[in-house]
């Protein structure tokens, strides 16, 4: 059996988790994808090393320890099965009229949650609670809402013991990081992109924790993870933009040193602080190429006691173009070049973005990427309504016809 470019990673930190970045459910067609192209004998050994990843025959043995969703990928779950989710949805609507679209969608979103949360859970079950988790994400349309997100996130924790709640780093939700907390519940802070977000809930979250120590909650199986979204930072176009009028011109590897400098002093700043909230990369993008050799940065200069969430576009050039990486501890390595920080030092959204103090909370839901980011959620959200839309139309017509037909043969 040879070892795959991930478990090489998984070697350089005890503590390093990796995450399956989409449903459970689109696993295995993520596993054809891959094997499609692959010629023998590379296409039997890529086989082995792809199915390690997430064992769906017995997940105890899979090599993630836990599960990331959103909106989106809730979507492609849907769309990866038409048949057999049109057959449940169809089912909903029947059993279920006079809903609206809105209604039927946030059902359909939660039976895709749970049926990925039950075959997490043997992880989760095993490791009493310590891995295994599927992120359920609250919807993003209500990134500004306090008590509806608190709500929601009961309702998505009571799908299963191993559901952890996805919560916006808006500023409303950085409050319902600290409520969740108090309850025991456990969260992944989501659309968050800079320090200043970072610092505020994992503060929220130590709050919490205090709240519930002295509640007495159960806390045995509770944890915080907070996702920076490396490449919904560096890749907006705000960046670019405000580099250009001040002269000052941006290559890819520049901003592969942005994300990966912000990363490690959000590290650094929870594990110098004794924070509880573990840092979680996610949105990680290839490259660069250096000495001809495909590198994968955002992944290789911040491995150490981290979760990295992988979903197909992170893994597809990792098992391919970059499978003969090597790894080491680079999380406290300090060697972004000085010529590359000083030309970001001038740009007030790298500012803004590296400096724990860059933002005043109240100043979180006007942050470009978070705007971006959260739109792109919710048109995810919006996807899923007209799916369930046209469903509800094609259930009504056929019952008419049925109707119709009935009706016909009484006569």
């Amino acid at each position: 059996m040879t070892q795959s470019v991930l478990e090489r990673l998984l070697q350089v930190s005890r503590g390093m988790e990796i995450w399956w970045d989409s449903s459970p459910l689109v696993f295995n067609s993520f596993v054809r994808r891959m094997l499609e192209p692959a010629l023998e004998p590379d296409r039997e050994e890529l086989a082995e090393q792809l199915t390690r990843i997430l064992v769906l025959g017995d997940p105890v043995k899979s090599l993630v320890r836990g599960c990331t969703t959103n909106p989106p990928l809730a979507l492609t779950a849907v769309k990866d099965d038409p048949p057999q989710w049109n057959a449940w949805v169809d089912g909903l609507i029947e059993s279920q009229p006079g809903l609206s679209d809105s209604d039927y969608a946030w059902l359909t979103y939660k039976e895709v949650l749970r049926r990925g949360a039950e075959i997490m859970l043997p992880i989760w079950e095993a490791s009493a609670g310590r891995f295994g988790y599927i992120s359920g994400q609250l919807d993003p349309r209500l990134l500004t809402e306090v008590e509806p997100m608190v709500a929601m996130a009961e309702e998505l924790r009571a799908i299963s013991p191993n559901v952890m709640i996805k919560v916006p780093a808006s500023t409303q939700g950085v409050d319902v990081v600290r409520t969740l907390t108090g309850m025991g519940i456990p969260t992944n802070v989501t659309t968050c992109f800079t320090l200043p977000q970072i610092w505020a809930v994992a503060n929220a979250a130590k709050e919490g924790l205090a709240l519930a120590e002295a509640k007495r909650v159960d806390m045995s199986k509770w944890r915080a993870v907070i996702t920076m979204m490396i490449g919904r930072l560096t890749e907006h176009p705000i960046l670019d933009e405000q580099a250009a009028r001040r002269g000052i011109s941006l290559s890819r590897t520049d901003k592969h040193w942005f994300g990966i400098y912000v990363f490690r002093k959000a590290f650094r700043l929870l594990t110098d602080n004794g924070m509880p909230s573990k840092m979680l990369a996610c949105s990680m993008r290839v490259g660069p190429i250096v000495a001809g050799q495909h590198r994968f940065w955002d992944v290789e200069k911040i491995a150490g006691d981290i979760v990295y969430t992988m979903p197909p576009y992170v893994l597809e050039p990792l098992f391919t173009r970059c499978r003969d990486l090597e790894f080491r501890e680079e999380i406290f390595s300090d060697d972004v070049p000085e010529d590359v920080l000083y030309k970001l030092s001038k740009i007030p959204y790298v500012l803004q973005s590296w400096d724990p103090n860059g933002m005043d909370i109240d100043q979180f839901n006007g942050h470009p990427a978070t705007v971006s980011t959260a739109q792109a959620f919710a048109s995810a959200f919006d996807g899923l309504e007209a799916y369930v839309g046209k469903r509800r139309v094609l259930v009504k017509q056929r019952s008419r016809r049925y109707r119709s037909r009935a009706l016909a043969a009484q006569t």
